[in-house]
Formats: C-alpha cells, structure tokens, sequence
C-alpha cells in the first residue's frame, strides 16, 4: 500500500472549510490533472467551470439546499460538453447529427466524472478537503440557465474544494463482498439478513455523528428513497431534452 492508496482509503466528504481561497495555481494544478485523465474516443467532451462570483454561489448553495457551498475554498462546476465537439465539426464541414444521442451523452458524463474524480484524488493528496455536490441537479433547468449553458451541454457534478476545517469519521461502504462479483452478476438471497451487519454499523455511525443524528439503518435508508425522487429531479429526462440530449 503506497499513499496515494492511504489517502483513497481515508476519502470523507469534508463540508466544513478554513476561510483560505484556493490559489490560481492551485486551481490550476486540479484543472490540469483533469486534462490528463483518461477520456473515450478521445473526446474529451466535458468543461469545467470554476464559480467565483459570490452571488451565484449562493444561487448554487440555493439550488442545492447546502449553505456551505459559499464558504469552500473553491467551487467547480463540471459539464458534459458536446457542444464544443460540434461546434468543431461543423467549422470542418462535417455534418453533426449524434451530439445528443445517448451514447454520445453517456460517454461525455463518464469523461465529466472520471476527470472530477481525478481532481478529488489530487486535491486529497495535497491535504485538501472536498465534497461532490450532486445537489447542485436539484434543479438542472435552473442551473442551467444560471450557468448559461447552451444546446449539447449539460450539469454532471458539483465540487467543492478547500482546506478543511473539521474531521469528520469515515463513513462505512457496503462490504466487499456484496460489491464484488465475480464472472456474473449475483443478487442478494436475503438483502436484509446479508446486511444486518453493515446497517448495525452505519447505524453506530449515525448514533456518533456530531452534525448529522440521522439514526436510519442503510436498509432504512435505501427504501425511503426508491418510490419517488426529488421534485425537480423528476423533470430531468425534460431537462436533457431542453438542452438537445435524448431527443430521439
């Protein structure tokens, strides 16, 4: 086990931030580590948007009912960007008609969240603190038009990145076992008695929590959120089609 695998290991989601900005050079040096990430067809169809103006942030904080956002040392706000691709075809004189397929979305969220993973790896192993802001979807028509996103690109991922400000305990992940297969997909015989040991755990965890006294078993948890989804989530096959994805 080397470090960089330590500090994998040691991942939480910090929410918590010293009032320190993140030098340019800093966000420069996350920018960079996600130009080299691995992308398909070598597309690289994604962007990544850094938010500096505190009052878009705080309409970001808003969407995403998480006030802390303002107070991170840095938010980024990664795209699937299938715009700038055709935009490129086009000045060559190429018909561009797959832009919004799924495929072409599929691949472009992978390239997004690949390379935002690649910037939360880097940013971890400086000492820095982060947490992904999958809230920031809670209202994509909104988001998109504070961001003033155009046809062909769409919201992925928030991340918000500092230098943290408390330390918080690691949060159990469902065993080993039970995420691994092998040669075939296997389901669980019995999800309830095959995870009796791991909601006992994330139920301690919630039961020691100082911010969060949340107290729900992972079972619990899982079950609550299976029938419906978030309201303005639910508008999200609406919204990918508003902006040119899965119109066929």
């Amino acid at each position: 086990m080397n470090e960089t695998i330590k500090t994998q290991l040691n991942h939480r989601s910090i929410r918590q931030f010293k009032p320190i900005a993140l030098t340019q050079e800093e966000v420069d040096l996350l920018v960079d580590v996600a130009r080299h990430t691995s992308t398909s067809n070598f597309r690289q169809s994604y962007s990544i948007i850094s938010i500096t103006d505190e009052t878009l942030k705080e309409e970001i904080a808003e969407i995403a009912n998480q006030p802390y956002i303002p107070k991170a040392g840095h938010l980024f706000v990664v795209v699937v960007d299938q715009r700038r691709n055709t935009s490129i075809a086009e000045a060559k004189g190429a018909e561009a008609l797959v832009q919004g397929t799924p495929e072409r979305f599929i691949s472009a969220f992978s390239d997004a969240m690949i390379a935002t993973q690649n910037m939360v790896v880097a940013a971890e192993s400086l000492g820095m603190g982060v947490v992904y802001l999958g809230s920031i979807l809670n209202d994509n028509a909104k988001l998109s038009e504070l961001l003033k996103l155009p046809k062909y690109v769409y919201p992925a991922v928030g991340l918000a990145v500092g230098w943290p400000d408390q330390e918080p305990q690691l949060k159990p992940r469902l065993p080993r076992h039970v995420i691994h297969m092998e040669n075939y997909y296997q389901d669980l015989e019995n999800p309830l008695e095959d995870l009796k040991d791991y909601d006992a755990e994330v139920h301690e965890y919630y039961d020691l929590r100082d911010l969060n006294h949340r107290v729900d078993e992972f079972t619990t948890q899982i079950a609550k959120t299976m029938d419906k989804s978030v309201a303005n989530r639910a508008n999200t096959l609406r919204d990918l089609q508003n902006q040119g994805f899965f119109t066929e």
